[in-house]
């Protein structure tokens, strides 16, 4: 399963080991979906994480460390394409990244906007509770690597 995750799932997920955020982000570093990412993808998550109100919630270690897990962990799928359909440009990459990518799902808590669309091609718009849902309900295990093992190390009180 091949999954692009809005920033707001990371960010939450980062704020409280509790909820569907966060169990989703363990999701993926237990090696059970293919998480997706590009650079504008670290690149917005990364100044989402440096915003004042957002660092204090969330020590500049643990953003850090999070950022580097995507880099090495996650999928880079490249060049993307042209896409405007978001009611928010701002995210016409997440759309433009799931197309590239040809992911099965994004995920988000954008209610407003990407949540609106329902689908990009064939990538299907869900949020946090519906994903965790689906993924709670798949009998699939995924064993972790050991590269995974090496590398991930999460955050105090995940």
């Amino acid at each position: 399963m091949r999954v692009v995750l809005d920033t707001n799932i990371f960010v939450s997920a980062m704020i409280t080991s509790a909820g569907n955020p966060a169990a989703i982000v363990n999701a993926w570093l237990d090696g059970k979906f293919t998480l997706l990412t590009c650079a504008a993808h670290v690149g917005e998550l990364r100044a989402t994480l440096q915003k004042p109100r957002v660092a204090e919630l969330i020590k500049p270690y643990k953003a850090g460390r999070l950022v580097n897990q995507i880099r090495k962990l996650a999928e880079d799928v490249g060049a993307l394409p042209d896409v405007e359909r978001s009611s928010y440009p701002t995210d016409d990459f997440l759309l433009a990244m799931s197309e590239a990518g040809q992911a099965d799902y994004l995920v988000t808590g954008d209610k407003s906007g990407l949540l609106a669309l329902d689908r990009h091609k064939a990538t299907r718009i869900v949020s946090a509770s519906d994903f965790a849902t689906l993924f709670a309900s798949s009998k699939k295990k995924t064993q972790m690597t050991d590269k995974r093992k090496a590398l991930v190390v999460l955050p105090d009180g995940w």
